[in-house]
C-alpha cells in the first residue's frame, strides 16, 4: 500500500486523524522495552551507562567520625563557659590520627577531615581560640557534636545508593568511588541505526548539482544520538527506489532502533511507509504537531522504527519530543518529563489554532526579567533557527495569535533527559 493510498483511506488503519502529541508519546513508550544485555565495567568506563544492578555502600561514608574544620578537638563538658583553658596534648591530621585519648582538661589540635580522637565529642574552630604555650583559651562555650561529621553521615554501610535504571553521571562516579564500588553492572548500549532517504540528497563534500542538497539530517541525528550515549550505526543514504528501501530496512531490522529521515509524507516518491508495511508494521504515521506532522512509528522485527520528516527542523523537533524519550527507555532508564515554564514573549507570534506548534525562540534577560524572543523565520527547512535558538516555544492546540508581552510556555534545549 502506498502513502497515497493511506491518505485516501486505504485499509491499513493508519488513515485516521493525526494523533495528539501526548497520545503519540504515550503509545510509543508503551511499546518500548529496555535492552536486556549487560556487562561489568570499571568505574570510569561506566560513565554515561545505565545500571543493571543496584549498588549498595560497602563502607560508611565518611568511614570515620571527623572534623568539619580546622580547630581543636575537645570534650564539650570542659567548655560550659567562655574563657576555659585546656592543655594541648597532640595533633590529628587527615590521614594521621592522634592515637591517644582526650581526657578532661585536654584538647587536640585537629585539621579538617582528620579523625576525631577518642574521648573528644566536639570541635572548636581555631578562630574562637587563643594560645599561650601549651594552653589553649576558648573564647566561647561549645555544644556537644559541634563541627563534627559522624561516620556514615553521608551514606551508611549497606545503604542502597543507586537503583537499577540509574544513568551514571560525573557526580555519580564520585559517589560510587566513595562507597567502594570499583566495578558496576551496566546494561548494554542500545544499538541505533539511521539513514537518509531521497534522490535529491548527496553526501557533504560531493559536488552539488542543480536540484540536489547536502545531507544535513544524518549529521544532526549523529549529534543528537551521541548525546544519549547509544551505539550509533550510520547506514548512509538510500535512494527513492522501493527495492533499495526494502533491502535497507531488512538490514536495519537487526538493530534495537531504526531512524530514517524523509519519505514519510504523501508525495509520489515517498516510499518509506510502503516499505515498512512489507518488512515490518506501521503503528501510526501522523502527529498533530507543527513542525513534524508526518512521523511514522512502527516495528522492524524486534526493532522500534521512527520515520522522521525530511525537513531538518521537523526531524529535530520530532526527535526531541518523541524519539528521545523512547530511546531513553530503550536504554533502560526513565525519560524525564519535559521541563517547561512560562515567560513573556518579546515579540508577537502568529499561529493558527488547531494543532500544537513548536516555534524556535531564544530566552533572554529583559528589563523585567526573563523573556523569549521568537526566531524570525519559522519555516521547517530553516535549520539555522534550531542552531541559534535555545528553546522551543510550545503553543497549545487551541492557542491562536499571541501579542507581545503575553506569557507563553517554553522548553529549554538544555534540560534533564534522564529521570
Amino acid at each position: 500500500m502506498t502513502p497515497s493510498a493511506l491518505k485516501a483511506g486505504g485499509g491499513c488503519g493508519h488513515d485516521g486523524p493525526a494523533l495528539p502529541l501526548e497520545q503519540a508519546r504515550g503509545r510509543i513508550l508503551e511499546q518500548v522495552e529496555a535492552v536486556t544485555g549487560r556487562e561489568r565495567l570499571g568505574l570510569r568506563e561506566a560513565l554515561g551507562r545505565i545500571l543493571a544492578e543496584p549498588v549498595s555502600a560497602a563502607i560508611d561514608v565518611p568511614n570515620h567520625t571527623n572534623s568539619a574544620m580546622d580547630g581543636y578537638a575537645v570534650r564539650a563538658a570542659d567548655l560550659a563557659e567562655p574563657g576555659a583553658r585546656l592543655r594541648e596534648v597532640g595533633e590529628s591530621f587527615a590521614g594521621h590520627p592522634f592515637d591517644g585519648e582526650v581526657s578532661p582538661g585536654e584538647c587536640v589540635r585537629i585539621m579538617t577531615g582528620a579523625v576525631l580522637p577518642a574521648g573528644a565529642d566536639s570541635v572548636v574552630m581555631q578562630e574562637r581560640t587563643e594560645r599561650n604555650g601549651d594552653q589553649v583559651i576558648f573564647t566561647e562555650g561549645c555544644k556537644t557534636g559541634a563541627n563534627v561529621r559522624a561516620a556514615g553521615e553521608d551514606v551508611a554501610r549497606g545503604q542502597k545508593v543507586f537503583d537499577v535504571g540509574r544513568r551514571i553521571g560525573s557526580a555519580d562516579l564520585g559517589v560510587l568511588a566513595s562507597v567502594g564500588a570499583a566495578e558496576v553492572d551496566v546494561l548494554a548500549r542500545a544499538r541505533v541505526a539511521f539513514f537518509s532517504t531521497g534522490d535529491e540528497i548527496v553526501p557533504v563534500g560531493d559536488p552539488l548539482p542543480a536540484g540536489k542538497i547536502h545531507d544535513s539530517n544524518r549529521h544532526t541525528l549523529f549529534g543528537l544520538l551521541s548525546e544519549l550515549g547509544v551505539e550509533i550505526h550510520d547506514l548512509g543514504i538510500v535512494p527513492d527506489v522501493p527495492e533499495a528501501l526494502d533491502e535497507a530496512l531488512r538490514r536495519a531490522s537487526r538493530f534495537d532502533a531504526v531512524l530514517t529521515t524523509g519519505g514519510v509524507s504523501v508525495g509520489a516518491a515517498d516510499y518509506v511507509l510502503e516499505a515498512l508495511e512489507k518488512v515490518g508494521s506501521v503503528g501510526f504515521w501522523q502527529v498533530a504537531m507543527k513542525p513534524g506532522r508526518p512521523l511514522a512509528f512502527g516495528h522492524l522485527d524486534k526493532a522500534i522504527f521512527f520515520g522522521l520528516p525530511g525537513n531538518p527542523v521537523s526531524a529535530m523537533v520530532t526527535f526531541i519530543q518523541l524519539v528521545r524519550p523512547a530511546l531513553v527507555k530503550l536504554a533502560g532508564a526513565r525519560p524525564a518529563a519535559p521541563l517547561a515554564f512560562e515567560v513573556p514573549t518579546r515579540n508577537a507570534i502568529r499561529k493558527k489554532a488547531g494543532r500544537r506548534e513548536f516555534q524556535r525562540g531564544r530566552l533572554v534577560s529583559g528589563e523585567h526579567g526573563m523573556m523569549v524572543e521568537p526566531f524570525g523565520h519559522q519555516g521547517s527547512g530553516v535549520l539555522r533557527s534550531m542552531s541559534e535558538a535555545n528553546c522551543l516555544i510550545n503553543l497549545a492546540p487551541d492557542q491562536g495569535d499571541v501579542e507581545a508581552g503575553e506569557r507563553v510556555t517554553v522548553e529549554p534545549f538544555a534540560q534533564p533527559i534522564w529521570n
